[in-house]
């Protein structure tokens, strides 16, 4: 393997690329006008320049060029309902008859409501944000205002919102709390920060498995240890289960029966729409409460008829407990036969995850957290990106799998399939297993 040889099939794949995606090219040319790199959000952005999707049904995409892919990363977990679900379409056609913005108390909001602290029984109450970004500002917030104290534990790889990344280096753009970061799945480390912060801190926030960073599966043993940690210090456990929440029946912090003092949520759980909440202990929410509380909480699209709906139809009609635990069986069973392909062929590449996401790492042995992703070429990550859109897989350019309900059976083995021709195009350029 050498440098100049991915480089050579790189170039190769950006060029095939280029020259069958030419509507999407122009679009993006054109757009570049009036928006920075033609780009309002991030993590949609490629080179050499990003497909413009046109339509979505199902579990389908279609871009600009008319090239039909099965979408395999379901809009970052939010579109676990598929695209244009009719149970989603008709619920929000029927909430807007009524009215879009009424400026007060509806009758969709309190349904919701308590279908989601029924659904997670450690959500005591909650309140509706626009998205998971605002969730865990105000649940911080919250945390903060409670306990008095100004320290917030957050931990390396960890991805809570636009203003709430903790890569290998600060972020720009996150916002100038007084973070302590720590290695993630290291509980020996987290106790005894904890332990010397413990006065001044306010809050622990952490991801039962970091999404962003490569679907990084929290260990028990370090999760308990945040538990204990918190309520020995007297500090706020705060789970970030934007994503989580859908990896089990009642989210994944149940299913490793860890209970939290706060909780964040987001993406699905609004039927796709914008959407977040945070919620929890009775006592910490009751500073929200206008009656007696001293915390205010604005958002004029917080209880918008539009996403009330939408997920009151999403989460009784098609994302059931039952639905949700059936749909982490799949993913499950999905990865094995990833991860056993992978190791018959002798190559450095595994997928990490639970449930129904996943994602692909080219490297050998456990990965507990983003620092042992550290050796991982990103290069190869590009040409396996490149290679699934040709094989009519659309997916993330990071890797990140995610499973939706009306993806098929038939979808999952085409997906299974393209990493095998995969590794049979590109094995040389790959590492080998250790």
């Amino acid at each position: 393997m050498t440098d100049a040889a991915i480089d050579q099939a790189l170039a190769g794949a950006h060029q095939r690329f280029t020259e069958g995606n030419s509507e999407s090219r122009r679009r993006f040319d054109e757009q570049t006008r009036y928006m920075p790199g033609a780009n309002t959000r991030s993590v949609l952005f490629y080179a050499p320049f990003p497909l413009t999707i046109a339509k979505g049904e199902g579990a389908a995409l279609w871009d600009a060029d008319g090239h039909r892919y099965a979408d395999f990363i379901a809009e970052y977990t939010a579109g676990v309902y598929g695209h244009s679900a009719p149970e989603i379409r008709d619920a929000v056609i029927e909430a807007m008859q009524g009215g879009i913005n009424l400026t007060g108390h509806n009758l969709l909001e309190g349904r919701l409501a308590k279908t989601i602290c029924e659904r997670f029984p450690q959500i005591e109450q909650l309140r509706f944000t626009n998205s998971g970004t605002e969730a865990n500002l105000m649940a911080l917030t919250a945390a903060l205002h409670f306990t008095g104290r100004r320290k917030i534990v957050v931990f390396s790889g960890g991805y809570h919102g636009g203003v709430l990344g903790f890569g290998d280096k600060p972020s720009p753009t996150t916002v100038p709390f007084d973070f302590v970061v720590l290695p993630y799945s290291d509980a020996r480390r987290a106790s005894e920060e904890i332990a010397r912060h413990g006065p001044e801190i306010a809050a622990i926030l952490v991801e039962p498995m970091q999404g962003a960073s490569g679907c990084i599966p929290g260990c028990l043993d370090f999760l308990q240890a945040l538990r204990d940690g918190a309520t020995k210090v007297g500090a706020l456990l705060v789970f970030d289960e934007v994503m989580t929440s859908r990896l089990a029946p009642h989210g994944l912090a149940n299913k490793l029966g860890i209970k939290s003092d706060l909780t964040t949520l987001g993406k699905y759980i609004g039927g796709g729409m914008s959407f977040g909440a945070f919620g929890g202990r009775a006592d910490v929410m009751a500073q929200f409460d206008p009656r007696t509380g001293a915390l205010a909480h604005s958002g004029t699209f917080n209880n918008n008829v539009m996403t009330m709906a939408a997920g009151y139809a999403g989460l009784t009609k098609l994302f059931t407990p039952e639905a949700a635990g059936a749909l982490a069986e799949r993913g499950e069973a999905m990865r094995e036969r990833l991860n056993a392909l992978c190791a018959k062929e002798g190559v450095a590449m595994q997928f990490t995850g639970v449930g129904s996401l996943m994602n692909a790492h080219f490297v050998s042995g456990e990965v507990r957290r983003v620092a042992d992703l550290a050796a991982v070429d990103g290069r190869l990550r590009q040409l396996l990106f490149f290679h699934l859109l040709s094989r009519g897989i659309y997916t993330s350019p990071r890797g990140f799998v995610v499973l939706s309900l009306p993806l098929s059976d038939a979808d999952i083995d085409s997906y299974v399939a393209a990493i095998g021709s995969f590794i049979g195009e590109y094995r040389a350029l790959m590492p080998g297993a250790k």
